[in-house]
């Protein structure tokens, strides 16, 4: 299963998010092959580009290929482009687990 941890701004009035990270992966099918944790992949490393090539805004990042593991924090303030950004990678993550249960992905947040 993968194991999402969304990180959440608990001084900002309304959903900031200020970092994600995964573990583990989906069990959805053999390796190479899991539908879930391509998607999840795609997800999770086109918000990281996107930060990177469309806005100026500083992060931490970092990728486990062999465990399954992610990690991405903003280490400054947070553009409205990357809350965007952000907003649309939370989106999409909630629809995978929603369609594909939390057997294969679990999502929670955590106020930071």
């Amino acid at each position: 299963m993968i194991q999402v941890t969304i990180f959440r701004d608990s001084e900002e009035s309304g959903d900031v998010f200020t970092g994600v990270e995964l573990s583990g992966h989906a069990g959805y099918a053999e390796s190479g092959r899991d539908i879930v944790c391509a998607a999840v992949s795609a997800l999770v490393l086109n918000m990281a580009n996107s930060v990177e090539a469309f806005t100026e805004d500083g992060f931490e990042g970092e990728m486990d290929e062999q465990t399954g593991g992610f990690s991405f924090h903003f280490t400054g303030e947070i553009s409205p482009e990357s809350q965007l950004l952000m907003n649309s990678l939370v989106l999409g993550l909630r629809n995978i687990e929603k369609e594909y249960g939390e057997r294969h992905i679990i999502i929670r947040f955590e106020e930071v």
